[in-house]
C-alpha cells in the first residue's frame, strides 16, 4: 500500500490540496490506485498546533511515506514570529531533513493558455522546458549567517554561499539524467565571471559531462540566463543552477506559461522519494475565497505518480484530464484573460469527471 502524506498548509493550501486529494480518490475508485493519505499541520498551521512550523510528528510522518504532497506556508500573521519559527522554516526543514537536493520545475505553455502569456505566442508557442535547481545547498543554507554589530555600532547582515563538489556532483547527475530522457541538451547557469562557487560549479559540471556523452553540455552566466528565458525561451531543454538563481530564474519562467498557478514542481532525494507541490505561494489575499487555481496541485500529483511511485499511466491521465478540462473553456481567475472564470472546486470537480469519463 503506497502511503502519502498530505500537508495542506497555509493559505490557499487547504483548498488547492483538496482538490488534489479528490483527484487521488478518483484514482483510487476509479483506477485500483492503492493509496493511503495521511495529513498533517505544516508551516503556520504547524506553529499554531504545535508551536512550530515543522511539528516532530509531520517529520516522522514525511519520512515514512512513500511521497508527500504540499499545498503551500506563510501568511502575514507569522510575520512577527522569530525567523526560526516562521512558516518557511517548515518547508526548508523538510527539504534538509528529507533530503530533497533535486527540485524539477518543468515550464509548459498549454496551447490554449498562449494568450494567457505576457509574451508574444510566437516567443512562447510549444515551450516545454525543466529548470532543474538546487535545493538544499548554496546562501539558503550556508553557514554563518545572521546579523551583526560593526565596530562602528552599525548593523550589517551576512549570509555564505557555499557548495561542496559532492553537492553539485549530484545535482548534476540529476539533471543529465533528466535531460537524458527528454531532448539531450542541459545549459547550466553559473556566474563563474565572479564569483569562485561557480568556478568549482562549472568544473564539476564539465568533469560528470564526461559520464552523459550524449547530452549537448552549455554555459550561461545567471544574467544573461534571464535575459534570455524572455527573449527565445525555447532555446532551452533543461537547465541546471543553484538554489538561489533556480529560485529566481524558475519563477520568471513560470510567468511565460500564462501563470504561475499552473506550474507543479518536484523535490527528490537520491533514490526517487519527492516532496510535490505547486510553486507558488500561499496568496494570502485570496485565501478561503474559492478562487484559486489548484491546476498546479493537481499536476503536483501528476509528477508524483511518475517520478516517485512508478505510475506514469495514472500522470498522463491526470495530464489529458486538465487538458481535457481546458478545451471546455472552463478558466479560474488567473488564467481567465478578462473572460468568465470558475471557482477551485468546479476546477477540481471538472477534473475530477474528465478522468471518469476516459477510457479504462
Amino acid at each position: 500500500m503506497t502511503k502519502i502524506a498530505i500537508l495542506p498548509g497555509d493559505g490557499i493550501g487547504p483548498e488547492i490540496v483538496a482538490e488534489a486529494v479528490k483527484v487521488l480518490d478518483c484514482l483510487r475508485d476509479e483506477y485500483g490506485f492503492a493509496a493511503e493519505l495521511e495529513s498533517a499541520p505544516v508551516g503556520g498551521a504547524g506553529y499554531d498546533a504545535a508551536g512550530q512550523p515543522l511539528p516532530d510528528a509531520t517529520l516522522t510522518l514525511c519520512r515514512e511515506a512513500d511521497a508527500v504532497l504540499l499545498g503551500a506556508v506563510g501568511g502575514p500573521q507569522y510575520d512577527a514570529l522569530p525567523r526560526e519559527l516562521r512558516p518557511e522554516r517548515g518547508l526548508l526543514g523538510l527539504r534538509s531533513a528529507l533530503q530533497l537536493f533535486s527540485n524539477l520545475r518543468p515550464a509548459v505553455l498549454y496551447p490554449q493558455l498562449a494568450g494567457a502569456s505576457s509574451l508574444k505566442p510566437e516567443i512562447v508557442a510549444g515551450l516545454d522546458l525543466m529548470i532543474v535547481r538546487e535545493l538544499t545547498g548554496g546562501i539558503y543554507f550556508g553557514q554563518p549567517r545572521g546579523i551583526r554589530e560593526r565596530e562602528n555600532g552599525e548593523r550589517e547582515g551576512y549570509n555564505t554561499l557555499v557548495y561542496a563538489e559532492h553537492e553539485i556532483e549530484r545535482i548534476a547527475r540529476s539533471a543529465f539524467d533528466v535531460a537524458m530522457k527528454r531532448n539531450k541538451r542541459l545549459c547550466s547557469v553559473d556566474k563563474a565571471n565572479v564569483l569562485e562557487v561557480s568556478e568549482l560549479w562549472r568544473e564539476v559540471m564539465i568533469r560528470v559531462s564526461a559520464d552523459y556523452p550524449e547530452v549537448e553540455l552549455t554555459h550561461m552566466y545567471v544574467d544573461n540566463a534571464s535575459m534570455q528565458l524572455v527573449k527565445w525561451p525555447k532555446q532551452f531543454d533543461v537547465m541546471v543552477t543553484k538554489n538561489m538563481f533556480g529560485d529566481i530564474l524558475s519563477d520568471t519562467a513560470a510567468m511565460l506559461t500564462g501563470s504561475i498557478g499552473m506550474l507543479p514542481s518536484a523535490s527528490l532525494d537520491a533514490s526517487g522519494k519527492g516532496m510535490y507541490e505547486p510553486i507558488h505561494g500561499s496568496a494570502p489575499d485570496i485565501a478561503g475565497q474559492n478562487r484559486a487555481n489548484p491546476l498546479a496541485t493537481i499536476l503536483s500529483v501528476a509528477m508524483m505518480l511518475r517520478y516517485s511511485l512508478g505510475r506514469p499511466d495514472l500522470a498522463e491521465r491526470i495530464e489529458l484530464a486538465v487538458s481535457a478540462v481546458l478545451d471546455q473553456g472552463l478558466r479560474t481567475d488567473d488564467i481567465a484573460d478578462g473572460g468568465s472564470s470558475v471557482s477551485t472546486a468546479d476546477m477540481g470537480d471538472a477534473v475530477v469527471q474528465a478522468l471518469r469519463n476516459q477510457e479504462h
